[in-house]
């Protein structure tokens, strides 16, 4: 470029010069906020995953729990949280513990038809910690 002659050029130019360098810094900012949202994604998935192996493990089983006693016993519109605590009594129960914890993905199995229809027996995998909590996550399809 030819040397400005006055200073209203140089103004031009170097709001040119901004302009041309602003767009590169912003089209760089969306693909680090992508990378970052991708990385996170999966590292989300990972730390769930590292969260259930980081539970010294005690025992494990897994169970069909049949859920009819909230079919039969209890009115329809109280049969999805009948079923939860269900699953909690029996999994107490038969783990021989006092704490019981769902997974949401339980939960949400269980409450997947709403309130009204709840699954009539649900397959659960159980895990035991050292300190006698127990886990209660869907069992992985063999």
């Amino acid at each position: 470029m030819s040397e400005p002659e006055t200073k209203e050029e140089e103004l031009v130019e170097a709001e040119e010069e901004e302009m041309e360098e602003a767009p590169s810094e912003e089209a760089a900012k969306p693909e680090e906020e992508k990378k970052t949202t991708a990385e996170t994604a999966p590292a989300a998935e990972e730390e769930e995953a590292e969260a259930e192996e980081e539970i010294e493990v005690v025992e494990e089983k897994i169970y069909t729990i049949p859920l009819r006693h909230a079919w039969v016993v209890t009115p329809r519109g109280k049969r999805a949280p009948r079923a939860v605590r269900d699953v909690r009594n029996f999994v107490s129960r038969h783990m021989k513990a006092e704490e019981v914890a769902l997974s949401n993905e339980i939960n949400s199995a269980i409450w997947a038809r709403s309130i009204n229809k709840p699954p009539r027996k649900i397959t659960v995998r159980a895990v035991k910690d050292k300190e006698g909590k127990v886990i209660v996550y869907p069992a992985k399809a063999a």
